[in-house]
């Protein structure tokens, strides 16, 4: 005859009940990034193990963009100032620089500094290849980078990612116009408690 343990069965069930109640974003992504560190605007070494942990929202751009990165950079702006005015914590913002050659620390730093954006929780990174970003970008958030040699204007994605806690890119949204604010901050909200 088999015994059973109803405690234990109990415990299953509960642990079960939990698993499928617990919430993820609409449709997500599930990129998994692979390591990385790169130099910041304040020319220290940032990259996924700084960002364990946390959750945050990245993009890419570069400073001499002349359409899509200065309402980007100005979305991702007022993104982090409608975050804490809802006062969410530990959200983090990273900018790939997609012009590493002309986008120093010092550039970087300069730009940013444009935008009303608080830089203690806003990496902006560059210190790598032209070819290497080109590959990290499609590699990592499947998107193109590509900087043609009949230009100094670099082609790129213009999505707003967000990546939870455990690195894994999550959700992408539209950074340049009609920006879904409310929706980027109730998936941060849903990743976060996932993170506890």
């Amino acid at each position: 005859m088999i015994k059973i343990n109803f405690p234990f069965l109990l415990f299953i069930s509960f642990i079960l009940i939990l698993s499928a109640c617990q919430k993820d974003v609409e449709d997500p992504l599930n990129y998994k990034l692979n390591s990385f560190s790169y130099v910041d605007q304040n020319e220290q070494r940032y990259g996924l193990n700084e960002l364990k942990g946390k959750v945050w929202i990245a993009d890419f751009i570069f400073t001499s963009c002349e359409t899509i990165c200065p309402p980007m950079t100005a979305n991702m702006s007022k993104l982090q100032q409608e975050i804490k005015k809802k006062g969410i914590k530990n959200v983090e913002f990273v900018s790939f620089s997609v012009d590493p050659e002309n986008d120093k620390p010092d550039v970087l730093k300069t730009y940013i500094n444009k935008f009303n954006a608080d830089s203690s929780q806003w990496h902006l990174l560059t210190g790598y290849t032209q070819k290497e970003i080109e590959s990290f970008a499609m590699n990592n958030f499947k998107i193109i980078v590509q900087k043609p040699k009949s230009s100094d204007q670099v082609i790129h994605g213009t999505k707003f990612f967000l990546v939870d806690d455990k690195g894994t890119v999550k959700q992408e949204y539209e950074g340049v116009k009609q920006v879904p604010f409310e929706q980027i901050i109730n998936d941060i909200k849903i990743v976060q408690d996932n993170a506890k």
